[in-house]
């Protein structure tokens, strides 16, 4: 027994070292040497095994990375050393003053300086104890913080145990860094958040912080957060003489050092520096707003120390704002793929960060209200990086008096169905089952990457085929040929002939893909996942009651009324068995097979050695699945400390009861 227990536990850490060094490949290096399914597959070996051996649980495994359940609220954190804020400059002759100052101060002819780009994010301290994650917080006022561990846990490029190189792992480490969103996960992020009727952010830096100060770690999980690092706070056990020279241990130990950094000699490399970066900055997948220049010697950064909570060393060299001033003309709502009326403000054209705008999206009517927006009036706006322009003010010392308040119309623009606002929600709706414009966005996004993935379904083609009534719903895009493709414009036989291709090619898809593909509000990616491996079949998901879909991991009851409410309506069932009957073939998804395989369980009562997800986890990974309600098919009622109603009804059918310590050795503990 001895034996078999010290070569399980060799397999789960040669899992975990595994994984561990295909996280850092993948998400800091951005350098995969494994395929996603290679990945998938050894995480859920990993996650059985430590289903099967909880006693050789660890917190640093790469599976508990999303576990903990909701916060009350956050802690506070006490920094070390305080985290200072920088000084600000934004011209030649500032960064020439700043530079002298430190010579003269210093008694040196010249100094070295490391470059780096501002990334415009959320501060934060990572504390590392003899290299494993201790402690995660936000900057909060330079000298106190916010615990936040939970949620950075969640992000991938984050080592939950430093690495070992060639680099001795200090004792302590305290890095300093930026917790950021990258520009392409804001735009699929807001688009998610606007189908779904919620708010949207107002840009990437917003859209961090935010998700970075959720209470519930999932829900950070559920974001694509990256984190760089860039500085040092204590580090006890390793002596490095330089800024660079930790940057480089950075890398060394897993972390994520700042990228496109340079060491510079002078205050004209300084300038090259700058000016490079602001050329370049829409080619980078995230937000910066400037560069930041620092001492490279980290015991001259302690003689100059600070000033005004400002460390003397460092700077913050910020670019020209991309903002514009320009008037409303109109507001016309835009009609999406679920029937979201969209605000979109139609601007006299104006230059901003080198392009011109014309149109700018106003996202809801309590932005609108919320900042007194009106036809007629001049506005701020702003375009950070690559991403879509947004208003960030009414200037109202232009205001006339003729400006209009905009109100959202009660029928639809494009189909004259009536216009709804559901009670509770933001967005407000088109309810017409046959409204071109929904239609339009629906067949854009069931030919997207990450749905059905039909290159060359573009906005272009999309109108001609609605227009034309050549299209009526997603199924009909597989009973197109080639000869009719052909004689749209821009098309041709070569093109029609390519189309018809990718149509056939995305016939043999996935469930999840799929599911998404449909469009069915509040089912993202990740539900969309949960939601295949559940049910394993589209079938038997098209059949089940909010009851059943409540048991889904992270489906609550208003997802799980949006997912009922598509698969009970006439028309989307239609479309289904439409696009069936055409030969798409969704491969189903099989759950984890295992001791517990196809036995249904309830817990009521809370738990002592486990939190419900944790239960939930390893009862799935062990075959089974747990229910949100006790029902004659139930086979086991967990009972824990203070029992509810389910009790109650699981006596009343005569259920099994499992006691805690039961559970526990039926899970293999």
């Amino acid at each position: 027994m001895a034996r078999a227990s010290r070569d399980v536990r060799q397999v789960i850490e040669r899992l975990r070292r595994e994984l561990e060094h295909h996280n850092y490949r993948y998400y800091v290096l951005d350098d995969p040497i494994v395929s996603d399914a290679e990945y998938d597959d050894l995480f859920r070996r990993l996650e059985s095994l430590e289903a099967e051996h909880p006693e050789l649980a660890s917190p640093d495994s790469p599976t508990q990375r999303v576990g903990a359940g909701p916060l009350e609220k956050f802690e506070t954190v006490r920094h070390r050393h305080p985290m200072l804020s920088l000084s600000n400059i934004t011209t030649p002759e500032e960064m020439a003053e700043f530079d002298a100052r430190i010579r003269k101060f210093l008694n040196r002819e010249r100094i070295e300086y490391v470059g780096e780009p501002k990334i415009d994010g959320v501060a934060v301290e990572l504390v590392y104890e003899d290299g494993v994650l201790a402690t995660g917080s936000t900057r909060g006022d330079g000298v106190v913080g916010e615990n936040v561990t939970p949620n950075i846990r969640t992000i991938r490029s984050v080592p939950l145990r430093l690495h070992r190189g060639a680099h001795a792992i200090p004792e302590l480490l305290e890095v300093r860094g930026e917790v950021y969103l990258p520009i392409e996960a804001f735009r699929r992020l807001n688009r998610e958040r606007e189908e779904a009727g919620q708010p949207v952010f107002a840009n990437p830096r917003n859209a961090a912080a935010g998700s970075l100060k959720q209470l519930d770690p999932r829900i950070t999980a559920s974001r694509p957060l990256d984190l760089v690092c860039h500085g040092v706070g204590e580090m006890r056990g390793t002596k490095l003489p330089t800024l660079w020279a930790v940057l480089d241990a950075f890398q060394d130990w897993g972390l994520k050092a700042v990228p496109n950094r340079r060491v510079l000699d002078s205050v004209a490399a300084a300038g090259a520096f700058y000016a490079e970066l602001e050329r370049d900055r829409d080619a980078l997948a995230h937000e910066i707003d400037g560069i930041v220049v620092k001492v490279n010697d980290l015991a001259l950064q302690r003689r100059l120390g600070e000033i005004s909570r400002a460390p003397r060393w460092a700077v913050a060299w910020k670019f020209k704002p991309r903002q514009a001033t320009t008037r409303i003309v109109n507001i016309f709502p835009s009609v999406g793929r679920t029937g979201v009326l969209t605000p979109v403000a139609e601007l006299e054209p104006v230059p901003v960060g080198g392009v011109t705008v014309r149109n700018a999206s106003l996202h809801n009517m309590d932005e609108i209200e919320r900042k007194d927006v009106r036809i007629g009036d001049t506005v701020l706006l702003e375009r950070a990086g690559d991403v879509i322009p947004y208003v960030v003010k009414v200037v109202t010392e232009r205001r006339t008096g003729h400006e209009k308040r905009f109100r959202m119309p009660s029928t639809c623009p494009v189909c004259g169905a009536k216009v709804e606002r559901a009670e509770g929600e933001v967005a407000y709706r088109c309810i017409g089952l046959d409204c071109p414009a929904k239609l339009k966005q629906q067949l854009r996004f069931f030919g997207a990457r990450g749905a059905m993935d039909v290159e060359g379904l573009g906005e272009k083609l999309v109108e001609q085929l609605v227009d034309r009534g050549l299209v009526r719903d997603v199924a009909d895009l597989y009973a197109l040929d080639a000869e009719t493709l052909a004689s749209l414009e821009r098309m041709g036989k070569k093109s029609a002939a390519n189309l018809r291709a990718q149509l056939e090619r995305s016939k043999q898809t996935t469930l999840p893909q799929l599911l998404v593909a449909l469009g069915i509000r509040q089912v993202g990616e990740a539900t969309a996942r949960a939601l295949a491996e559940h049910f394993g079949t589209l079938e038997r998901l098209m059949d089940a009651s909010e009851t059943e879909l409540q048991e889904v991991r992270d489906v609550g009851p208003e997802v799980a009324a949006s997912i009922r409410g598509f698969f009970t309506e006439r028309q989307n069932r239609k479309a289904i068995q439409k696009l069936l009957a055409a030969g798409v073939r969704p491969a189903a998804v099989t759950r984890p097979k295992g001791p517990l395989a196809g036995k249904k369980f309830v817990l009521t009562g809370s738990l002592e050695s486990m939190t419900r997800p944790e239960a939930q986890r390893r009862i799935e990974a062990l075959g089974g699945r747990l229910q949100a309600s006790v029902s004659k098919e139930t086979d086991y009622v967990v009972v824990g400390a203070d029992p509810g109603s389910k009790l109650k009804k699981a006596k009343t059918l005569g259920l099994p009861m499992l006691e805690e310590k039961a559970l526990l050795k039926l899970l293999g503990e």
